[in-house]
């Protein structure tokens, strides 16, 4: 069974995506559906504004009024993330220190991306993310987009430091990295897993939940999945786990967000519409991605 306790940040977690309409602009109706479906399907928490949701390619201006639209239409059903990182330390500090963050519960923020800093610079970066919020950090490790890892022992040097860092977004695919952190992590610290197929087995070995792509299609199914392994059912979570297991693999064949967008257009709840330099799913891809929906939809 999974150790949940002290933790705020449980269960299943999307990474919202910024839906557009034809002409690119933000489509707020859109994003009321996406929320209102993933809400009334067992989600429990949002991530607002990070990679999935094409956060590079926002303006200031738009991402303060996604900042602001969520939380109003949310409205406390569930808690909220905000995706801020960067990989100019000082503008991030302003970016906090300026952030109007009512209604939201921490900072999600990636690992500097391009400049690859070494260890003791990742570290540095982070304390002094701390010091220009009021709100807890999740620290996000994906070095397929950043080109470096946060090292275990950075994490948890991090962790120990400061209690306003509670966990990380895991998405190095290293599972030994993983089992480093979770045996060592203190009391107020615990590992989500930030790869989608990966929930499962990072979750039989102390993950509390996911910050999830895939579940904003299959919010259901995806909820049933991390609650049966927090309950130590492994084997039920199983089940959940192979049946989305092609969708999570489609999902991502060329590149995130564009399988997601696919399906949620499958679905009816967006327009599909990315910004370049992203572009759409291929029609092949996209044919593939509706039919997973179909199958998975019609079983849940």
């Amino acid at each position: 069974m999974v150790d949940t306790t002290l933790h705020p940040f449980t269960g299943t977690g999307v990474a919202l995506v910024t839906p557009f309409r034809k002409n690119e602009a933000v489509d707020f109706d859109a994003m009321s559906r996406v929320i209102d479906y993933n809400v009334q399907n067992g989600v429990d928490y949002f991530v607002v504004l990070g990679t999935t949701g094409e956060s590079a390619t926002l303006s200031k201006e738009e991402k303060e009024e996604v900042f602001a639209f969520v939380p109003t239409h949310v409205d406390g059903r569930a808690k909220l993330v905000a995706g801020i990182g960067g990989n100019n330390t000082n503008e991030l500090v302003q970016t906090l220190e300026t952030f109007a963050h009512k209604g939201y519960s921490a900072v999600l923020s990636v690992n500097p991306y391009y400049n690859k800093p070494t260890q003791e610079g990742i570290y540095r970066h982070y304390t002094k993310l701390l010091e220009a919020t009021p709100l807890p950090v999740i620290l996000y490790n994906v070095p397929a987009r950043t080109s470096s890892n946060i090292a275990a022992e950075t994490t948890l040097r991090l962790a120990n430091d400061s209690d306003k860092i509670i966990g990380i977004k895991e998405a190095s695919g290293n599972f030994t990295q993983a089992m480093q952190i979770i045996n060592h992590q203190p009391d107020h610290f615990r590992l989500i897993s930030g790869d989608d197929a990966l929930t499962l087995p990072l979750m039989s070995l102390g993950a509390v939940g996911v910050i999830s792509v895939v579940a904003q299609a299959f919010p259901k199914e995806f909820s049933q999945l991390v609650k049966q392994a927090t309950e130590g059912n492994y084997s039920a979570a199983a089940k959940h786990h192979y049946k989305m297991l092609d969708a999570m693999e489609l999902f991502f064949a060329e590149g995130n967000p564009a399988g997601v967008k696919a399906a949620l257009h499958g679905m009816g709840l967006i327009d599909n519409v990315l910004r370049l330099p992203l572009v759409k799913a291929t029609d092949a891809l996209h044919a593939k991605i509706a039919e997973q929906v179909n199958a998975l939809v019609a079983t849940v």
